[in-house]
Order: C-alpha cells, then sequence, then structure tokens
C-alpha cells in the first residue's frame, strides 16, 4: 500500500475570523513547518489526526456546552489525535475544547476574565510547556468567560487565583489565555466584542496595552513556548 508522508504539516483551526495565530505563526513557519488552516465554520473538520504533525486550536466566543456541531467535530478530532499521540495546544476555547473532550466539564465561570492578569506557573509547567521562562510569575492577556473541571490524569501547569490557567492531558496541552495577540489583534478585538465589554464595564484603556514593550514581552514568551511544543512534536513523530 502506498503510503502518502503527511509530517511537518499543522493543521491549525479557527473557530472566528478574528482570532488569528497572530505571533505564533511566524516561529511556526520559520522551523520549517507547512500550515493547514481551517475555518471551522465553514470548513470541514477533518476526522484522522495522524495526517498532522500537531493540531492547533484557536479561541472564539462560542461555548462548548452549546450544541454547536462543528465544535463536536472538533473534540472528535481532538480525542483521536490523544489516541493517536499527536501533539495537540488548544488556546482558550480550544483549551476548553480539550478539557471536554478529553473527560472534563466546561462550564461558565465565576467571573469573566478579559485583559492583563497575573498567573503561576506551577513546577510540572516550568519543567514542560513553560520551560525558559524562569520564573513562575506570568502575567498575560485574557478573554474569556468560560472555565472547566478537569479529568484527575491532568496535569496543571499554570493556574490564576480563579481559574486553573494551562494544562496538560496526554499529549494535549491546554491554554486559556493569549500569548499570541498583537496590539492589532486587541483592537480588533475590542470591536468585535464591544457588547460583551460594555456590558463588563470594561474600556478600552484597561484591555490595550499600558507598557510599550508589554506585547513584546508577552511575543517573546509566546516563541518560548513554540519552541518547546514544537521539541515535543518532534519527539512524539
Amino acid at each position: 500500500m502506498l503510503m502518502v508522508c503527511m509530517k511537518r504539516k499543522i493543521l491549525s483551526i479557527q473557530n472566528i475570523a478574528c482570532e488569528t495565530l497572530g505571533a505564533l505563526e511566524e516561529p511556526l513557519r520559520s522551523d520549517g513547518y507547512e500550515l493547514y488552516k481551517i475555518q471551522a465554520h465553514k470548513d470541514p473538520i477533518p476526522k484522522c489526526a495522524d495526517e498532522f504533525s500537531a493540531i492547533i486550536i484557536l479561541g472564539g466566543p462560542m461555548s462548548v456546552y452549546e450544541g454547536i456541531e462543528y465544535l463536536k467535530g472538533e473534540q472528535a478530532l481532538i480525542w483521536d489525535a490523544n489516541q493517536k499521540h499527536v501533539p495537540t495546544l488548544g488556546i482558550c476555547l480550544g483549551s476548553q475544547l480539550i478539557a471536554g473532550a478529553l473527560g472534563g466539564t466546561v462550564h461558565r465561570g465565576i467571573k469573566k476574565e478579559i485583559g492583563w492578569h497575573d498567573i503561576q506557573i506551577t513546577s510540572e509547567g516550568l519543567n514542560g510547556l513553560f520551560k525558559g521562562f524562569g520564573h513562575k510569575d506570568l502575567r498575560v492577556f485574557q478573554w474569556h468567560g468560560d472555565t472547566y473541571t478537569l479529568p484527575s490524569n491532568t496535569k496543571i501547569l499554570a493556574y490564576s487565583d480563579l481559574y486553573p490557567q494551562a494544562f496538560q492531558i496526554g499529549y494535549a496541552y491546554g491554554l486559556q489565555f493569549h500569548l499570541e495577540v498583537t496590539t492589532g489583534m486587541i483592537r480588533t478585538w475590542l470591536a468585535e466584542y464591544e457588547e460583551e465589554t460594555t456590558k463588563a464595564g470594561l474600556s478600552a484603556d484597561g484591555i490595550l496595552p499600558r507598557k510599550d514593550n508589554e506585547i513584546q514581552e508577552l511575543n517573546t514568551k509566546c516563541k518560548i513556548v513554540w519552541s518547546n511544543f514544537s521539541e515535543i512534536i518532534s519527539h512524539s513523530n
């Protein structure tokens, strides 16, 4: 039987047009990976995870528990990927999809986290996905209202006072926060999600970066996480 090699190909699933790979795309391409991008609401969700070296699932304003068909397709793919040892990285909604697909439950949080917040990285996080950060305190950009209860086999990689913020279940990694954002992306989200911020009593000034180097520092951390995730990909393929 003729086998077609699909390695060095990464699937990126976008759940809404304004939530992109952002600062994650350049280091990914620089490492020689081919990107296969799909828009989940209109493109077919692949059923076979081992066509790809890895899968990245991005954010969006929808909720896992809404019963949306394409989100169910993404969860089926997450399950298949974990069974086949295909590394999967979920960001925000992507992390919630991973949690729900692999034995956890997703639910509305007690408080929305929108803007800049402090989190703590665990020892397992510093030895894994966040290797090279050098310290446990991290200021990140957030935009979520949902959170999750995670299964007993989960490794917690980061947390805040309110919620788990990063985790690992098998070959799947979830980040509730956004390291990939650019200032341009944040401005776009402010326009796209204006109704949400208005209801929450939040202003643009409180959400945009306060320091010139805040986004640069975040994107530097994004590159480190990518480097660690790329190493995980190399070891699993």
